[in-house]
């Protein structure tokens, strides 16, 4: 027994030393792992400095602050911002080398659905995320929401952050596409560390689509183009409401790898994907003192319902919600492909279910390995508009 107890012993002494002795690539940091040093490289861009390139930041002589610093000169905010013109398109970052993206932060002005952020990893000449900016930082409605999740977290007044990690193994190149009529003003800084990826790290995706009616009894396809093996990993939904009453009722479904007529995995409601009950009401004190049923808002680490639209009783008298799902200790894994969708339904008279045909726009978060399947084509400038 005493020879168990050593051998067992002596094991668990041999992991951890390999454990320790096992260089940190600077990759995943948290609070457990915050004291450990590495050989990453820290690298930031920004418009003070373009490249990222070392030593290389304020430098700027022109730019959007040069008036407010004309007194002061060059290394005084003299370039925080870029002017992204009319139908044309920015490169935000261009990064070679092996690493990960860690942090994104930006504020953009302008009609959120008018610009179109893509990524592109390595050698691909078709980005594997393709969304407009307000939809793919959980902000499809184009007004402000406080967002506290693990993966985005939207702060006042306007400010969006993404901390999905992003690694890629040659280069990495971020765009802005403006689509509007008009000019818009881009504030970012994109986070990043040069170091070695491991072997199975898959490759971060987004894809962007939206419906505005849904035909009627048909499902709402999120995505139906993965092919590969990897991880679903979060849903942003801009539900617009066209009827009154409960909208709720759908269940979303998981058809994995070669299922055809049904589905491996297969929620109970909308309201249940994303982690709440009960139409997310809740009993509150109206202004007069009554009590009423009302949809309440919230934001947690993994999943929220950051935003109701409730209407002006006027012209805008549309309920539109915001809602997110993180699926970060629960990743939906997949071998060979992953199909999504979503029913809109809603409550007839008897009791009885009914097939609505909503405004139903998403974002889809997935990581995978090898080359992405083909995208849909963006919806034009005019499909995109929230009316």
């Amino acid at each position: 027994m005493k020879k168990l107890y050593f051998v067992a012993a002596l094991c668990g002494m041999l992991s951890f030393t390999v454990r320790a002795q096992q260089k940190f690539n600077g990759l995943d940091a948290n609070m457990g792992n915050i004291f450990r040093t590495s050989d990453a490289v820290s690298r930031s861009i920004s418009p003070e400095n373009f490249t990222g390139e070392k030593g290389k930041g304020g430098m700027a002589t022109t730019g959007t602050g040069a008036n407010a610093s004309r007194e002061l000169g060059q290394g005084w905010k003299v370039s925080p911002s870029v002017v992204i013109k009319k139908h044309s398109t920015f490169t935000v970052a261009e990064i070679n080398g092996e690493g990960a993206i860690q942090h994104i932060w930006m504020t953009p002005t302008g009609n959120w659905r008018y610009s179109i952020i893509r990524f592109y990893w390595d050698d691909e000449t078709t980005p594997s995320v393709e969304a407009p900016v307000g939809d793919f930082f959980c902000m499809g409605w184009g007004k402000y929401a406080q967002i506290n999740s693990l993966a985005v977290t939207v702060n006042p007044g306007s400010a969006f952050n993404c901390y999905w990690p992003m690694p890629f193994r040659k280069k990495c190149r971020i765009t802005m596409e403006n689509i509007n009529d008009e000019d818009m003003i881009l504030y970012y800084q994109v986070d990043y560390t040069l170091t070695k990826v491991p072997e199975d790290a898959g490759y971060f995706h987004a894809q962007f689509r939206r419906i505005n009616p849904l035909p009627y009894k048909k499902d709402y396809v999120l995505v139906d183009s993965i092919r590969g093996k990897g991880q679903y990993v979060g849903t942003y939904l801009a539900y617009g409401s066209n009827k009154n009453g409960w909208w709720g009722e759908g269940e979303i479904k998981f058809f994995m790898d070669g299922d055809t007529k049904f589905p491996t995995i297969i929620g109970t409601g909308t309201e249940d994907y994303f982690c709440g009950s009960y139409d997310f009401d809740s009993r509150q004190k109206r202004p007069d003192g009554t009590e009423g049923v009302e949809y309440t808002e919230f934001s947690g680490p993994y999943t929220g319902l950051p935003q109701v639209i409730r209407g002006d009783g006027h012209y805008n008298v549309a309920q539109r919600f915001g809602l997110y799902r993180w699926h970060v200790t629960d990743p939906i894994r997949f071998e060979k492909s992953l199909k999504v969708t979503l029913q809109d339904l809603g409550w007839r008279s008897g009791g009885r279910y009914l097939p609505l045909q909503d405004d139903i726009a998403s974002v889809v978060f997935w990581y995978q390995q090898g080359p992405h399947g083909p995208f849909p084509k963006l919806p034009s400038k005019d499909e995109l508009e929230v009316n």
